[in-house]
């Protein structure tokens, strides 16, 4: 190759570009530049929009049109506003107004539960401190203790009523009981009744008086120490005393204005239910009902028949008024002879796999907890429904063996009790005495009951909770009960 050849070789090399550095364009760039340059055309000025200055708001705002607008959305708002004030005031003033709840004591927000044993309930008062628990499980409001002092058997001169029977246990103990009660807010009321190992609760006649003082030095001396109320048995005999009113101002001038109230107990025996019902209910929030604790005797004593326990709870829980129960009536203990029955604290306690098994233990056992389960659902349910805790009362049906009442109160859910503990089956038609017509509904006041209502508990077993049945004509087997629940038909 001639050197000429080799100089133009080397230009060509020269002039080359790095491939890298080649430009991305195929051909000839728009507006046919040559492959390699690119043109960009820069504006001379950027446009910015900058609305409109306060001027010229000022302007466009005072025009006739913007201020019509103005008054126009003014207007509908202040329209918009009155009517949904108008709307509001209308359903406050349709809607139905809602019964003043009545002033509830303590006692009022469940049952009592009396101990009139505490050495046979669970070997004096250090065991019923230990038992608090259980005893709160069953979601009641105030314990009876006692009686608890000393005293001979109508021996009026060995009477102390600020004394404790070293027997039932100690002052310590008690002040213990009722520290531990009143954290889990439950109340405590000592049975004063003064001659409760004798026949008669007052001694004679003529000692009425003199121990009627004692009573209530003894009333202030508790009262002092927490205690939240006292009971005394024969109201009769106590109530004929001169110095009973006495009594009645000790209890409500004990404690400060903001305490709670003091409660002062008195026991009358023998009153027929379905009479006592009917002409007391009203005055339900100062009357309390059992049956076998004005003898400080189980429920047990009262029924006939095993069955008939959990028909008396329920007749209790649902009556207007305030339950009394005495220990053991939860699992229905049965009291056997004079002595106060041991209560039954180990019903959890199975037998041991493949040991021997006392069949009829075992079915006492499993009835007990089932009867503990059925006492424990009504607490509850009188504790929660305002109809069955202070609703009013409706007698619907009544024969010699058999009652039949509703519970209603304003708004909230009704409820229908039925029992028969007759001897044979018995048809209840369950109706309010008619005050006037409405189609389908009897009426009396306010209430209406429906044609058919829902069964909530039931000791029958052919009227199955959830089940509907019909108020025309309800059937029940001798030994049961129902409760039934209907809404408020308002």
């Amino acid at each position: 190759m001639s050197k000429e050849a080799e100089v133009d070789m080397k230009d060509v090399e020269l002039n080359e570009l790095d491939p890298e550095k080649q430009p991305m364009t195929d051909g000839l760039a728009s507006g046919g530049e040559k492959n390699g340059t690119v043109k960009v055309k820069v504006p001379e000025e950027e446009v910015k929009f900058t609305g409109l200055t306060k001027e010229e708001l000022m302007k466009v705002a005072g025009t006739p049109g913007w201020v019509r607008t103005r008054w126009v959305l003014l207007i509908l708002f202040w329209l918009g506003w009155l009517g949904m004030l108008a709307g509001a005031i209308a359903i406050i003033v349709q809607a139905p107004r809602c019964k003043p709840i009545p002033e509830m004591n303590w006692w009022n927000e469940g049952p009592l539960y009396q101990i009139s044993d505490v050495e046979a309930f669970s070997e004096g008062l250090a065991g019923v401190e230990e038992k608090l628990d259980e005893i709160n499980k069953l979601k009641v409001k105030g314990l009876v203790l006692g009686p608890l002092h000393t005293v001979q058997a109508d021996q009026l001169n060995t009477l102390d009523l600020q004394a404790i029977d070293p027997t039932q246990g100690t002052e310590k103990a008690l002040v213990a009981v009722l520290e531990k009660a009143h954290k889990k807010g439950i109340s405590v009321v000592l049975d004063l009744t003064p001659n409760y190992h004798g026949a008669v609760p007052w001694f004679t006649a003529g000692d009425v008086g003199d121990v009627m003082e004692k009573v209530m030095a003894a009333s202030e001396y508790w009262l002092n120490l927490n205690v939240d109320g006292i009971k005394v048995s024969d109201l009769t005999v106590a109530t004929n005393s001169v110095d009973w009113s006495k009594l009645q101002a000790a209890l409500q001038n004990n404690g400060t204005e903001d305490a709670k109230k003091r409660l002062l107990m008195g026991v009358v025996n023998g009153v027929e239910r379905i009479m006592a019902m009917d002409t007391l209910h009203a005055q339900q929030r100062s009357i309390g009902w059992g049956l076998g604790a004005a003898q400080r005797d189980q429920l047990s004593k009262q029924a006939m028949a095993p069955g008939l326990i959990r028909l008396y709870q329920l007749l209790l829980f649902t009556m207007p008024g305030t339950p009394v129960f005495t220990y053991g009536d939860e699992i229905g203990l049965q009291a056997v002879g004079a002595e106060s029955p041991k209560m039954v604290w180990d019903l959890e306690t199975e037998p041991i796999e493949g040991a021997a098994v006392n069949e009829t233990e075992e079915a006492q056992r499993t009835e007990r907890i089932a009867v503990r389960k059925w006492f424990r659902a009504l607490s509850d349910l009188r504790g929660k429904e305002r109809s069955l805790l202070h609703g009013d009362y409706y007698p619907l049906f009544s024969s010699a063996s058999s009652l039949s009442f509703v519970r209603s109160w304003d708004q909230s859910e009704r409820y229908i009790t039925a029992v028969n503990w007759g001897a044979a089956a018995e048809l209840l038609a369950l109706k309010l005495a008619p005050t006037g017509k409405l189609t389908g509904r009897l009426w009396m006041g306010t209430l209406e009951l429906p044609e058919t209502a829902t069964v909530k508990l039931s000791t029958d077993e052919e009227l199955e909770v959830d089940s509907v049945v019909s108020l025309d004509a309800l059937t029940l087997k001798p030994g049961h009960a129902v409760l039934l629940q209907f809404p408020y038909l308002g």
